[in-house]
């Protein structure tokens, strides 16, 4: 049996590696091993993932919890160097972009076992963004890039990556939308918040440059305020979050407003079940621009840039600021429904090509 070790931090992550799992796991030839770095740890935003993506519980949990940058990728290593030293993978697969994926790829390297960096190639541009680093080290150091679109194909050809390492698979969190569709269609939750499909907007919000400042922060509370007077408004506020409306006094604001739920974090199938019902998504999350798209839901990204162009260039996704909000609400409420385009390989087949892709690259004929 081939070992292959898949490493998650955060949620976005369990939804990633969870397709491929299920996948190495029916293959017969692989052992699927889960590796919860403890990056990112909260009962709604990590365990109750792994319940509804089928998952077990890990077979190696870190418990690196938080602090600076530079004390979790420190921790990272040092806990995942050891469980290395005794349990050998064939294969180590880190996903996405947090802290936790730099890091072991770094001890995959430096360990010589092959490492697979699962949604490679993305880029923002912006090195201000830990997320932009942690992607340009992970994509240098890994042996085999799998890429969700044919923009992150580009953007690894002309950093000089070979191309034999590139292999573009699609995008595989629309794996995890399918795999669990009919259980997201059957959840109640915008039915127990009295919601209409297609009559709300749907906001999450986390990053600090939106919600650690009071000059960004005011400005978006005030206009999801003002919006509720054409919708109502859902808030599933990251811990972060909440700590940003209370410490600016501005939670009143929005409980004062008529027609808004401010929420704490779901587990996935009650929250996807909401954005599914959306009118309209405002976030500065990256899965949900890709999810957005796969749906035709138009979403608006509180960011100066993404690492997801295709998701404004054939999706429903545009970028939108603080002070451009309101009038970014109305446009999209008052003009006709722009569904766009779902990019290719966002099919649901993703873990299939990745599955093939490994069974090729390890000699084995599946």
């Amino acid at each position: 049996m081939i070992n292959i070790h898949l490493v998650a931090a955060a949620r976005p992550n369990f939804m990633k590696v969870a397709p491929l799992y299920h996948a190495l796991e029916r293959a017969g030839w692989a052992n699927p091993v889960l590796v919860h770095t403890g990056q990112h740890y909260d009962r709604n935003m990590s365990d109750a993932i792994l319940e509804d993506l089928g998952l077990p519980a890990p077979d190696f949990h870190l418990g690196v919890g938080s602090g600076t940058h530079a004390e979790q990728t420190g921790k990272v290593m040092i806990a995942y160097e050891r469980v290395c030293a005794k349990h050998r993978p064939d294969w180590i697969v880190v996903v996405g972009d947090v802290n936790s994926t730099a890091a072991c790829a770094l001890v995959g390297a430096k360990l010589w076992i092959p490492v697979v960096h699962l949604e490679a190639g993305l880029r923002s541009r912006d090195r201000r963004m830990p997320e932009e680093i942690n992607r340009l080290v992970t994509d240098a150091i890994s042996d085999v890039l799998w890429t969700p679109s044919a923009d992150a194909d580009e953007n690894l050809a002309a950093e000089g990556v070979s191309a034999d390492k590139i292999e573009c698979i699609g995008n595989i969190m629309i794996d995890s939308f399918e795999m669990l569709r009919d259980t997201i269609e059957q959840a109640s939750t915008r039915s127990e918040l009295g919601l209409d499909d297609a009559g709300y907007a749907l906001v999450t919000l986390h990053r600090p440059s939106n919600v650690d400042q009071r000059e960004t922060l005011q400005p978006i509370v005030d206009a999801l305020a003002g919006a509720t007077a054409e919708l109502p408004v859902v808030f599933v506020a990251h811990p972060r979050t909440l700590k940003g409306l209370d410490r600016f006094g501005l939670r009143s604001t929005l409980s004062d407003a008529p027609q808004v739920h401010v929420l704490e974090p779901l587990a996935y199938v009650e929250f996807m079940n909401l954005v599914t019902g959306a009118r309209l998504v405002i976030t500065d999350s990256g899965g949900l621009q890709e999810e957005t798209t796969y749906l035709g839901i138009p979403c608006l990204t509180l960011r100066e840039n993404t690492e997801r162009p295709i998701t404004i260039t054939l999706g429903t996704n545009k970028l939108a600021t603080a002070d451009s909000l309101s009038g970014d609400l109305n446009a999209i409420l008052d003009g006709p429904p722009d569904r766009g385009k779902c990019p290719p390989l966002w099919d649901g087949r993703a873990a299939e090509r990745a599955l093939a892709s490994l069974a090729r690259r390890s000699g084995v004929h599946a």
